[in-house]
């Protein structure tokens, strides 16, 4: 699917997406032009999905994160669905994964502080469906997050 010059160009891409193509493609010994398609090839194909921000929570008075890891009552066979569209409408919400195993799923919240957490857990969290178990883990410090591929 992807040849050698598809990943040189995404890694030197992933190291610093704010490069042009024209930069991009200086770096990786080609043409402008050759370098825009090939990338808008990747995102078509849906190797690319997008070009973003990284915002800085703590910066704009986030302090407080935490993991809720949540058991689902699954009596019922649409629990899963109604759950994920009603966890998605809550605002402080980051992330929604889903998981096999005791764990159903993990929401990422952010908060204020703790005042603030408590208000979204209590009147947002605890009205989700089909909730049969909660656990909470306060987040104490982010070590590493990486999300580049070994190109």
């Amino acid at each position: 699917m992807l040849d050698d010059v598809d990943r040189r160009l995404l890694r030197y891409w992933q190291a610093e997406p704010s490069l042009s193509p024209g930069d991009l493609a200086d770096r990786c010994g080609m043409s402008a032009g050759k370098a825009a398609r090939r990338l808008a090839r990747m995102e078509e194909n849906g190797v690319v999905q997008g070009v973003g921000v990284v915002i800085n929570w703590a910066a704009l008075g986030y302090a407080v994160e935490v993991s809720l890891r949540v058991t689902l009552d699954k009596t019922q066979g649409n629990a899963f669905d109604l759950f994920i569209v009603a966890a998605r409408k809550v605002p402080g919400v980051i992330e929604i994964q889903t998981f096999l195993g005791r764990v159903d799923l993990r929401l990422s919240i952010i908060a204020r502080d703790m005042a603030h957490y408590q208000q979204i857990y209590r009147r947002d969290i605890l009205s989700l469906p089909h909730i049969a178990d909660i656990e909470a883990l306060m987040h104490v410090a982010r070590i590493k997050t990486d999300e580049t591929l070994p190109l």
